[in-house]
């Protein structure tokens, strides 16, 4: 066994988050990649397009563009990200109980279940963004069917429909006083299913059931795993506003066209911000996910007995065959 698993306190498991994004720096952060990879190509696509039409003196067509870029890379987007989160917190598994983990054989462990790892993310944000996605869509619908056709915020204030406009300003206060209970709402609904990812690909779950598993598992760690969230978004935030204000400023001068040589440095910027940051929530998480296990059920005991040869040894997750890990002796990435 390569690592002493007892039950850690909320500084030690803040501590042992960094310890291992600092010890596995190149493995977690070359798993992040491949997602900001991704997008990095397509968002230069979309920036080389984008250009091409200005100069062929077509940007009557960038709107279309724009339209056709999100229809078809969202759901492309979402797909590499979940490979991304199921990936890392696979290696996180590995690492954290002394196995050998490779980019490469993070991502073959997950791709057979790929499709049950989005299921379960795709479930897990419904429920988390169902108050926001009632209280927008209902407040577009009757922005863009009543209120629009009858004036507001398209012709001059004495050209509006009274009715309307006075419709508007309370439909708008509702919206925002809806959006306070809603934000409790999503981050109680985020808490409640934050180990379901790591339960579903630890202990190769159904979608439904790893759900069910996190709500058992996170009762007890949610205000702690809330600190942990609180933490990683201040980070985000940080390195984001330091490696973004160059282009905020750019963004300013030039009333919000960048040229295109400022667009590409945006775009590379944060494909390096967002592979150095995009790891770190997914490994507090399944620190937390073991951590819970060995307070509620004796993981670690079990853990040891295998360990030991004396349990038979019955893996809960998809193991890479041995003569796979073992061409990299030693390695901890690629």
């Amino acid at each position: 066994m390569g690592t002493s698993l007892r039950p850690l306190s909320l500084g030690e498991i803040l501590d042992r988050t960094a310890q291992l994004y600092r010890t596995n720096f190149v493995l977690f952060a070359g798993i992040a990649a491949v997602y900001a990879g991704v997008m990095l190509v397509f968002n230069l696509l979309e920036i080389g397009i984008s250009e091409l039409l200005r100069t062929l003196h077509m940007t009557h067509q960038l709107q279309l563009t724009s339209l056709v870029y999100v229809i078809i890379i969202f759901p492309l987007a979402l797909i590499v990200a979940g490979a991304a989160m199921a990936a890392n917190n696979r290696a996180v598994a590995w690492v954290n109980l002394g196995e050998p983990a490779t980019i490469r054989a993070a991502y073959r462990s997950i791709l057979p279940r790929i499709g049950r790892y989005l299921w379960l993310m795709t479930i897990a944000a419904f429920m988390v963004y169902l108050p926001f996605a009632v209280i927008y869509g209902g407040y577009s619908l009757l922005f863009f069917f009543y209120l629009r056709p009858r004036g507001v915020l398209v012709h001059a204030a004495a050209g509006a429909n009274p009715q309307a406009t006075m419709i508007f300003a309370i439909s708008t206060l509702a919206l925002v006083l809806l959006s306070f209970p809603a934000i409790v709402y999503a981050i109680i609904m985020a808490l409640r299913y934050s180990l379901a990812v790591p339960a579903c690909v630890v202990e190769n779950l159904k979608a439904r059931m790893a759900l069910r598993r996190s709500v058992e598992l996170s009762r007890g760690a949610r205000g702690r795993i809330f600190v942990l969230g609180l933490l990683i978004i201040f980070i985000q935030t940080g390195l984001v506003a330091v490696s973004q204000i160059f282009f905020i400023i750019a963004a300013v001068k030039h009333h919000g066209l960048l040229p295109a040589w400022v667009q590409v440095a945006q775009q590379i910027i944060g494909f390096i911000t967002n592979s150095f940051i995009g790891p770190m929530y997914a490994t507090g998480l399944t620190l937390f996910y073991y951590d819970q296990r060995i307070r509620k059920e004796g993981f670690d005991i079990e853990w040891m007995m295998q360990a030991a040869g004396l349990t038979p040894f019955t893996p809960s997750a998809p193991h890479i065959p041995q003569n796979f890990v073992s061409q990299e002796p030693g390695s901890t990435h690629e």
